[in-house]
């Protein structure tokens, strides 16, 4: 637990919303214009485990990822600098029919603030806490983010759209955010809470009481 008392810690779970057999579960240690995490999640042909900073602004500094499948391992370090550029370090073990892991195209991803890990709702939080969506209906913010795929460690440009369709009502204790990939070809309406920790992923993940 966090000992700066301006810090906070929570755990949270999920299970795959299609998927009811993955598991997801994280510990976020919130502050007021940052976080950090970190997390695990099971699938049937292999497991992740990761670390998450960020710095003020929700902005990305530094994600790990390990995932291990049956014979095989693969470790990512993804790293944004302050001058918004990003740099990958991997590792591999073993044989698995994958892409490599680490930085396709670095110039794709150069500025871009998230990143954004496949599966995950955790990295989800970083844009709409930026974006005030708690707090606001407004229009769509489009955004580049370094999506990481699961289970290669693969990372590329995805192009997402945020946008607010209901500010935080405590009386319910939740709002709602609107997720879509650039192209329109997924959209989601996100449930989330106080803290822009996702409740409700619809085909994604739905929380664990």
């Amino acid at each position: 637990m966090s000992t700066n008392p301006a810090e906070r810690t929570r755990f949270v779970a999920w299970s795959g919303d299609e998927d009811p057999d993955r598991l997801e579960a994280v510990t976020i240690t919130l502050a007021a214009d940052r976080f950090s995490a970190l997390g695990t999640s099971r699938a049937a042909d292999y497991t992740t485990s990761w670390a998450l900073e960020t710095g003020s602004g929700w902005v990305t500094e530094r994600l790990e990822v390990g995932v291990t499948g049956l014979g095989w391992w693969r470790h990512l370090t993804l790293v944004r600098d302050p001058a918004g550029h990003w740099t990958s370090e991997a590792e591999t073990e073993g044989e698995a029919d994958l892409p490599s892991p680490g930085i396709v195209d670095a110039a794709s991803i150069d500025g871009a603030n998230d990143c954004d890990l496949a599966l995950c709702p955790v990295t989800n939080s970083m844009p709409i806490l930026r974006l005030g969506l708690l707090d606001a209906v407004g229009p769509a913010t489009a955004l580049v983010m370094a999506w990481v795929d699961l289970p290669s460690l693969q990372v590329i440009r995805s192009d997402q759209v945020y946008s607010g369709v209901r500010s935080f009502d405590a009386e319910v204790g939740s709002a709602v955010v609107r997720y879509e990939s650039a192209n329109r070809a997924f959209m989601a309406d996100l449930t989330v809470d106080e803290d822009g920790v996702v409740i409700d992923y619809p085909w994604l993940a739905k929380r664990l009481e």
